[in-house]
């Protein structure tokens, strides 16, 4: 079986990263299509807590550039009123100027949400996914890099999917992130979230990184590199390997990294690759590489 390729750039020019990532992993097939965009606002504060707006506006360019007929932001911030958040963040406004559409998910009907059972085995009645992000002809995603002191431990691609589901039942108001965050198993839960939806691309924001902390505030490192790929698992991996070469907390530290109990759940599902020697890591210049060893150190190899 081939291995899954992951690019990594250095980031000092945010523009030609952007740009030099999208080129690799092939817009071409987005042409006409519907394309539900997830970024990170999980709440109103400066990057990495939330997504770099340049990073936002250079991934909006590529993919209308590569002719994507309809591109929607969607979003439900867990750390304040989500169109609160986006507005103090500057999201309508970069809506107006590239002419993207956005959708406060906290604000949808009934009909606005699918219901998700299968494989979500550590849910008590399943999950709510936007009907934004299930039905749409491609889904990408650009996450932040950073840990998560409210029993994630880290938040990557697979956290970020949070903010695609239903925080409220809109027909009996039950709190599915209530449960979420009260449960044991929490790293689990957000695993079974990403069986909802394939990514056709993700992007991750390491210019700057939480190691400690977060998902709002924490300890500061600027890696200044993104990477870019298609497989959650491979992606997260490879972030929780930065974490760690940066000094990190004691939960994203210990074992082996495919142990964290969101990316073996994850692998357990099928979401992505189980090992590093099913990843193909492509550094892109070199200071990509000289990170890219030091990853490869974090998995033994």
């Amino acid at each position: 079986m081939p291995k899954t390729k992951v690019f990594l750039i250095s980031a000092r020019d945010c523009a030609h990263a952007v740009q030099t990532l999208l080129g690799k992993i092939d817009p071409s097939d987005l042409a006409g299509k519907r394309v539900a965009l997830k970024a990170n606002f999980n709440s109103a504060d400066p990057f990495p807590a939330s997504t770099n707006l340049d990073t936002l506006r250079f991934l909006l360019r590529g993919l209308k550039a590569a002719g994507a007929r309809d591109i929607t932001l969607g979003e439900r911030s867990g750390m304040g009123r989500t169109r609160e958040v986006l507005s103090a963040r500057g999201v309508f406004k970069l809506g107006e100027e590239l002419g993207f559409s956005i959708q406060v998910l906290d604000e949808l009907p009934g009909s606005g949400w699918v219901a998700f059972r299968e494989k979500a085995h550590h849910w008590k009645r399943g999950f709510l996914m936007a009907r934004l992000f299930a039905e749409a002809d491609a889904v990408v995603q650009t996450c932040c890099l950073k840990t998560h002191q409210f029993g994630g431990h880290f938040t990557l691609s697979l956290k970020n999917s949070v903010g695609m589901v239903a925080r409220y039942d809109p027909k009996d108001h039950y709190d599915y992130m209530g449960e979420l965050h009260s449960s044991p198993e929490q790293r689990a839960l957000i695993a079974e979230l990403n069986a909802a939806y394939r990514p056709r691309f993700i992007l991750m924001d390491g210019t700057k990184a939480f190691v400690k902390g977060g998902p709002a505030s924490g300890d500061l490192v600027a890696p200044n590199v993104m990477l870019a790929g298609t497989d959650r698992v491979a992606m997260d991996a490879l972030g929780v390997a930065i974490l760690r070469h940066f000094g990190t907390t004691n939960e994203v530290s210990s074992g082996a990294i495919f142990h964290q109990a969101q990316l073996a759940r994850a692998v357990e599902l099928g979401l992505g690759v189980g090992s590093f020697d099913d990843i193909q890591l492509e550094p892109l210049d070199a200071e990509a590489r000289k990170l890219s060893t030091a990853i490869a150190s974090q998995f033994g190899g």
